[in-house]
Order: C-alpha cells, then structure tokens, then sequence
C-alpha cells in the first residue's frame, strides 16, 4: 500500500515539474518578437496595399485611353465593352483600402507553412492568455489585426487578377473582331502582360516575406510548437484542417467531411462499377468494360495534356506570356536594398620610374538595373611596397573615388566602363588630399567575366580587364591597362 502510494507520488511529482517546466518556458516566450512581428506586418500591408492600388489604378488609366479609341470608331460596342469596368476597378480600389478581414477568414492560395502556424500561434497564445506574461497577452492584438488585414487584402489581390484576365479576355476578343482596330490588339496585350507579370512577381514577393519566420520567429514557434495542445489546437483550426476536413484529437469528427462539389470515393466506385457492368451487358457477353473505361482515360489524359499546353503558355499568377517576346526584368519588382550589390577588388602594378609597386584595394556599392546590368560607385586605398623586394617600404600611396556602369552581355561576360578620379602622390595626412592638382582622372573601358566555381564562397568572383583611354595625358604617365580582380556579394 506504501509502495503504491509512493509511486503515485512520484507520478504525480513528475508530471507536475513536467508541467511547471513546460509553462516556465512559455514564460520565457520572446515578447519582443511581438513588436517586431507588427512592424514587419505592418510594412507588408502598407506595401500591399500601395502596390495593389497603383497596379489597378494603372490598369483602369490603360482602360480608359482604350476606350477614347474604341469610342471613335464603334460608339454603340464600345459602351457595352467598356460599361461598368471603372466603377468594378473602384470598388476593388476600395476594396483595399477599408476591408480589414475577419478572425475566422481562412487563408487563401498557395499554402504557406509558416503563415499558416504563425496564425495558429497567435490565436493559441490569445485563447491561453495565462501561458503568457501579465504585458504579452495585450501586445497580441496589433499582429494578430495586422495580419488579419493582409490576408483580407490578398483575397482582393486574388478578385482583382481574375477580374483583370475576363477584362483582358473580353477586350481582346472584341479588338480580333474588328478589323479596324486589329492594331490596337497587341499593344493592348503587351502592356497588360508585363503589368500583370510584375504585379503577380510582387504579389509573390510579399507572400515570401510573409512566410520567412526569420531566427526569432523560429524560437517563439518552437517554444509553442512542441505543446500537444498547440498540435491538436492546429488540427482543428489550421488553414490544411479547413481544407480537407482533418479530425480533432479528441476523435470527434472521425468522419471526414467531404469537400463541397466533390464525390467520395465511395460514390466514384460504385459508379464505376455500374458502368463496368453495362458496358459488359451491352457487348453481347464480352468483359469489354474496362476497355471503354480505358479508352475513354486515354482521351481524358490528351485532353489533360492539352490543357497542360495552354497553362505553359501561362506567366506567374496566370499572367499570359507575351508572345512579341518580353523578357522581364527580374529586379523590377525587388525592393531597393534587395537590389544593392557590395563588392571588392584589387590591383598590383608593378614599380616604374615615380611609381613604386602599388595595390588598389577596392571597395564598390552598386545597383541593379536587371539581371546583369548594374551601375554603382566605389572608392580605392593604394598600398605602396617599395621599388624591389630588397627595398620593401609599406606606404600610403594614394585613394581613389569610382564610378562605374556594367552591362550583362551573355555567359558571364560584361562591358564595363567607368569614371575615376585617383590621388596617386604619397601622403601622410588627411591635409594633403585637398590638393586638387594631385588627382588624376581615369576613364575606363573593357570587359568582366564572372567566373564560375564550385565553390560557394568564391562563386561570384570576377575578373576584368580594363584600358585607361586617360592614362596618356597624365604626367608622369600611368599604366594604360588595368587587370582587376574581384568578388561580389
């Protein structure tokens, strides 16, 4: 009895620093990611927001300038083409701007992991206010709302991309109609193709960053993560639970529920079976029903493969590729300091009559216009070290100011040219540098080659070769070619 009584104990003892253990940490939750949860939620939705109005604001501007045209030539068809499409374009720009969502609206679109468990946290961490500090429970109400608005916003993101594809559909197969405004059809086309393709790039940007729980993000999931009350609270209201129906801990709910339009599979098989059957009536005793069945699967999947056909012909959110041959700009749609490119370099040249062997030690900042286009600024430190290496003497043997503009060719090769102004007299205070009869100009021309490795930490090394068309003025002369070596990051 004593034993038993003493094991109970024990049970009762551990399961309880069990307990205590498991609330003291949800104590130590990082409160702090809270506010900083609402100010990333915050940005994003500004940002959404913006972007989405500008895009169907474009989109209505382009409409309209369409319309004066149309108008000029078919009055009574261009009414009923274009009758009511500004005041749908407003009421989605309203849309945007005043619906704020609400607490039991699902996620939509592609599923997204962690927007999908940082829902989840918020609404667990608010029905279980007493897991948290007495200050946490009041700072969940700026994200939880914030991020309740930005997925009421990219419901009217998804509304207004279907709308703009009927309109696209609707215009153009009038525009094909007419022969006198045939000529309106592809540029029509071309420009609504690039607007949508850059707007569904920066639709999926955001959802991008939403989705990027960052290293704070990651430790205040992992600290409700692991409770099974977190888990089954997720089986009940996660975004996959509301799509297929997921059954509860507890066991109620076993049944899955069929989704709304969809057979079960029940209902498919005993279908199946009647026509296996009436297909083997009809043939005069031949068992030749599964041949029809498999007949008519092999036109369904040609069916299927056509339809696969059109969709390739598809852009990013259902944007239709434009077939004049647009090339999109992969950093059109990428926030400023996302485009920002760092990158360092040096240079020896060897001693010469006034010069000693120097290095340039370079450091750049550039800007990406495209892919392989980049304009930037830079600046240079030359290391002086001496006429030989019998004569080795480390000195300060001048800076240098940068500017340069590189344009992508193909494998890796650029043209690059830049502008340079170099103090190249040595100097031993910052005093000296203003004399302006000291600095030298450098105009530069030639080639760069990105070399490509298999290692990861030299993967963007750069080489290039440079003539200085300047260097022949200066006195005494320069070096008239530049080898530079380099790495971007």
């Amino acid at each position: 009895m004593c034993g038993a009584a003493f094991l109970c104990l024990v049970v009762s003892t551990t399961y309880a620093q069990t307990a205590d253990s498991t609330a003291g940490k949800l104590l130590n939750y990082p409160t702090r990611f809270l506010g900083k949860l609402q100010s990333k939620l915050s940005g994003l939705n500004s940002q959404l927001a913006s972007q989405s109005q500008h895009y169907l604001e474009k989109m209505a501007r382009r409409e309209a300038k369409l319309q004066q045209k149309v108008m000029a030539s078919d009055s009574i068809g261009g009414k009923q083409l274009f009758a009511g499409s500004a005041q749908q374009y407003a009421a989605l720009i309203q849309k945007l701007k005043t619906d704020t969502g609400s607490a039991d609206q699902q996620l939509s679109g592609q599923y997204q992991p962690y927007t999908d468990s940082l829902r989840g946290e918020l609404a667990f961490l608010k029905k279980n206010p007493q897991l948290l500090s007495t200050t946490a429970p009041a700072a969940l109400q700026g994200p939880m709302s914030q991020l309740q608005a930005i997925q009421a916003r990219l419901q009217v993101t998804t509304e207004a991309n279907v709308f703009i594809q009927e309109r696209r559909q609707q215009i153009t197969q009038y525009l094909s109609q007419h022969s006198s405004l045939q000529g309106l059809e592809s540029k029509y086309t071309s420009g609504i193709n690039q607007d949508a393709y850059y707007y569904s790039q920066q639709i999926n940007q955001y959802r991008a960053m939403l989705n990027d729980p960052g290293k704070l993000g990651q430790k205040a999931l992992s600290m409700v993560s692991g409770l099974p009350a977190y888990q089954n609270f997720m089986k009940a209201n996660g975004q996959l639970a509301g799509m297929f129906k997921l059954p509860n801990a507890g066991g109620s709910g076993s049944t899955a529920q069929p989704l709304p339009g969809l057979q079960t599979h029940s209902q498919i098989a005993s279908q199946v079976k009647s026509q296996v059957s009436s297909g083997a009536a009809g043939s005069s005793g031949s068992s030749d029903g599964m041949g029809q069945i498999q007949s008519k699967v092999q036109a369904a999947q040609s069916q299927l493969d056509s339809y696969k056909s059109k969709l390739s012909q598809l852009g990013a959110g259902g944007a239709l590729a434009d077939a004049s041959g647009f090339r999109p700009n992969d950093q059109k749609t990428k926030t400023f300091w996302h485009r920002l490119e760092y990158g360092v370099n040096f240079q020896t040249t060897t001693s010469s009559y006034y010069y000693p062997t120097t290095t340039n030690f370079g450091a750049s900042l550039g800007y990406r216009l495209g892919h392989n286009n980049v304009v930037g600024i830079g600046a240079s430190y030359a290391m002086g070290w001496g006429s030989s290496i019998q004569h080795v003497s480390i000195t300060g043997q001048g800076v240098g100011l940068r500017s340069f503009l590189q344009i992508g060719i193909k494998n890796g090769f650029s043209t690059t040219g830049g502008f340079e102004y170099n103090y190249t007299t040595q100097f031993t205070n910052l005093q000296q540098l203003r004399r302006i009869e000291n600095w030298t100009r450098s105009g530069l021309i030639g080639f760069s080659k990105t070399v490509s490795t298999r290692s990861r930490v030299f993967k963007k090394t750069q080489v290039q070769l440079l003539w200085d068309f300047l260097s022949y003025q200066q006195v005494p002369k320069t070096e008239p070619l530049l080898f530079r070596i380099g790495y971007n990051f």
